[in-house]
């Protein structure tokens, strides 16, 4: 059986050397590679060649989510795993970015393992609290569509486009949210791909048309 060929995407050292030893350990697996931001991802991931990419989201320089848009638009028919640490609806970006599937940092050795084998063989694969909100998600009745704008955003990257909108630096909408600015600085990020910007600028304007 040829081995499936991995290349790993994630900025933490730690977890890329706990998954390497996961890997490692599997006969059918590789380790083809490492990346440790978003850019290097897809520049390993056109020089590799690799069946799967296992995809964390809050990458450095690009996040995960442009990332995977930009190697699916380049390798249609390579698979792409996210792995992180998000319990939310960027599973809809994720997937609409192209990714094959979504689990969480958290889970166990052997559901990794499942899940990327199946992500290799083209299936569809998502962690059990994923897929119940998927599940919940589409059980939901039909309603019309609310009137609040950036439906694809969750409720806090919507207060920090808001606030990004009324002029605010990251540093200040850190201080304004309790967060860190290197979070605010991942989620604007996540938050322009979200809402299809390349800048600050065009984000602004975007949110301020919105009536945002």
């Amino acid at each position: 059986m040829t081995p499936i060929r991995v290349l790993i995407a994630d900025d933490h050292p730690m977890f890329r050397f706990g998954l390497r030893a996961l890997l490692s350990a599997e006969p059918d697996i590789v380790v083809a590679g490492e990346a440790t931001d978003g850019q290097e991802a897809i520049t390993q991931a056109s020089n590799l060649k690799p069946d799967l990419v296992l995809m964390d989201i809050n990458l450095p320089v690009l996040n995960g989510i442009e990332a995977t848009r930009q190697i699916i638009r380049q390798h249609p028919n390579m698979g792409i795993l996210i792995i992180t640490m998000f319990e939310d609806d960027t599973i809809f970006a994720a997937l609409r970015a192209g990714a094959r599937g979504y689990i969480l940092k958290g889970a166990e050795g052997e559901e990794t393992l499942r899940a990327i084998r199946a992500a290799a063989n083209g299936e569809a694969i998502f962690s059990p609290a994923i897929a119940r909100r998927l599940g919940n998600y589409f059980a939901r009745p039909l309603t019309p569509p609310a009137e609040q704008p950036f439906q694809e955003l969750t409720a806090r990257e919507r207060d920090i486009l808001r606030l990004l909108a009324q002029g605010l630096t990251n540093t200040a909408i850190a201080e304004r949210l309790s967060l860190s600015p290197k979070t605010v600085r991942n989620q604007v990020s996540i938050i322009f791909s979200k809402i299809e910007v390349t800048d600050r600028a065009e984000a602004i304007i975007k949110a301020i048309e919105a009536g945002l």
